[in-house]
């Protein structure tokens, strides 16, 4: 369908979103090699960080796998990214699993089950933003505030995580609560299970600074194991994984009731849209901006598969993460091979190599989660954004705080409504300027921008930067008149220049009307400057137009001042 002009409607020409994804067609022999690196690269980092992350979900280590196996496999046949990584991922992890200890006790059969049916809820979700072309929702919350509640998940990771290095019991319902709890215990730290946590953090930030692609996390497994057996140290207090029961999951519904459900809805959402943010970021962070933008949708249909297979598997939601994202790429996997390799060895560690995992430490995989915290906690990015705009790096911090004191959950919706509260407090303050004439030219340039201007005696030139609506209506008006009142002189002609106004509603416009009335009862002519788009509609519409005159409405600030100017 063609809209007004004649020119194509972008969005009509946009292919349909197949079934299977281009991210295996067209694939070459050559490009093997390196997606096998790739693969047994992200492994190796993936199945440490998958145990730990199913730890801070209260799901079983071994969840964790099944949660990446099912969500590399759906993006290499659904998605559209080429590096994308999906699985267990330690940003909705506190998320989902807060939501559903509110429905069920932890470590029951219950808890398991509303967890899967939690994925399978996300996924359909996720899928459905996918078909619908949602994807742009990202676009509703700033960075700043991203910043903030990543920062917030950080905080409640590390306060979780902190009684397992210390080799304590820890305690406590809310972050608060768990602080206290830990600062009672201090006293009965376990040294032994202490010294493992740094060690294994030593090794992962020694790692991280070689290279992304060394994996720390696993070097650290395989020291801690090693420790534990030759040490004797869960003769020291030093608590281990225990038996893992591996072997492939059993597929199927989770049972849960409708009232169970219902009382789910809220962290489903949160949870998706989370997903939707991250997934955004990490595909726009891989590459050309204007390809993620395209893909987005594409991928989320892949994110969201995964989670139903993770769901039906018995596991939990999965993500997209932008660390092993990265990894993939500077590893120099060309396609998602790389991640079905990665699957299939994890399949394998699964399947015959759980038996070394029992005596793997706690105190580890808190080690594992803490470092991954760390890399939460963006300092330099909260810095540029105190340095940019101390409003935006307010709303970071009340973000951050909402997060880690309230719950990720509600510190969500909080985010997202202040990203939005900031963005329309902006607009209904639009910013503005009074325009001078550029001494020796007939250019108008706003006053005291740094280039020398000369008033016209009795001339107001006011230019709003924004579109005029019910918002700001009221502002814009009292704003001019204020102006007119406080003039050097008295007001003969005033220009608005509407250069910058993209827009102008019903509201706006019979606010523009009462006080054209005013000043033309003055004896103060009006005249409109540089309007352009919908604004000339807009005037015609409202019948603005029509009391202005044709005659006043101008193709540049000069014209209006000469021809104000020259009728008085």
């Amino acid at each position: 369908m063609a809209h007004r002009g004649g020119q194509d409607d972008p969005r009509s020409r946009r292919a349909p979103i197949p079934l299977l994804a281009p991210t295996l067609r067209g694939y070459r022999v050559s490009w093997l090699g390196p997606d096998l690196v790739a693969g047994l690269t992200l492994v190796a980092i993936a199945v440490p960080e998958q145990m730990a992350t199913a730890r801070l979900a209260n799901m079983p280590a071994v969840a964790g796998l099944y949660a990446f196996v099912a969500g590399s496999l759906m993006i290499a046949l659904l998605g559209a990214s080429r590096h994308l990584s999906v699985g267990a991922d330690s940003t909705i992890a506190p998320v989902f699993a807060g939501g559903v200890a509110a429905v069920a006790a932890v470590g029951t059969p219950e808890y398991l089950h509303l967890v899967a049916f939690l994925a399978l809820v996300v996924g359909i979700i996720l899928i459905a933003v996918g078909l619908l072309r949602l994807g742009w929702i990202a676009d509703f919350i700033s960075t700043p505030v991203v910043t903030g509640i990543l920062a917030g998940i950080a905080i409640e990771i590390l306060v979780r995580q902190l009684p397992a290095v210390l080799g304590l019991p820890g305690g406590g319902t809310t972050t608060a609560g768990r602080v206290q709890s830990l600062m009672r215990q201090l006293g009965d730290t376990n040294v032994w299970a202490l010294g493992l946590a740094l060690t294994v953090l030593a090794i992962m930030v020694a790692g991280e600074r070689i290279s992304r692609r060394v994996p720390g996390a696993l070097i650290g497994v395989v020291v801690s194991i090693m420790a534990v057996g030759a040490l004797g140290l869960k003769a020291h207090g030093v608590h281990v994984l225990g038996p893992i029961h591996g072997g492939l999951p059993a597929f199927g519904a989770p049972r849960v009731s409708w009232s169970q459900a219902s009382r789910l809805a809220g962290t489903a959402l949160t949870v998706a849209f989370v997903c939707v943010v991250q997934t955004a970021a990490t595909t726009r962070s891989l590459g050309d901006a204007a390809a993620a933008s395209a893909s987005l949708d594409r991928d989320l249909m892949g994110l969201g598969a995964g989670n139903l297979l993770a769901g039906m598997t018995g596991s939990f939601p999965v993500d997209s993460s932008p660390p092993r994202s990265a990894v993939v790429a500077e590893s120099g996997g060309r396609s998602q091979v790389a991640g079905l390799a990665a699957a299939a060895a994890t399949v394998g560690v699964v399947a015959l190599a759980t038996g070394l995992l029992q005596n793997l430490p706690q105190a580890t995989l808190g080690a594992i989660l803490v470092f991954i915290a760390t890399r939460l906690l963006h300092m330099e990015d909260l810095r540029a954004i105190l340095r940019f705009n101390p409003v935006e790096f307010g709303l970071a911090i009340i973000t951050m705080a909402a997060v880690a004191l309230v719950g990720i959950e509600q510190g969500v919706v909080v985010a997202f409504v202040l990203s939005l509260a900031d963005r329309t407090r902006l607009a209904a303050r639009p910013r503005d300027a009074v325009l001078g004439r550029e001494v020796g030219t007939d250019h108008w340039v706003p006053e005291g921008a740094g280039r020398p201007t000369r008033p016209v005696p009795g001339v107001l030139v006011y230019l709003p930067l924004g579109p005029l609506w019910f918002g700001n209506a009221h502002y814009v008006v009292e704003r001019i008149r204020r102006l007119v009142e406080e003039a050097p002189e008295p007001v003969r002609a005033l220009v608005l220049d509407a250069a910058a106004v993209s827009d102008i509603d019903f509201t706006a416009a019979g606010a523009l009307d009462a006080l054209l009335r005013e000043l033309t009862g003055r004896g103060i002519a009006v005249g409109v400057a540089r309007a352009s788009g919908p604004v000339p509609e807009g005037l015609r519409l409202s019948g603005l137009l029509e009391r202005i005159g044709a005659g006043h409405i101008f193709p540049d600030v000069e014209s209006a001042v000469v021809g104000l100017t020259a009728r008085r």
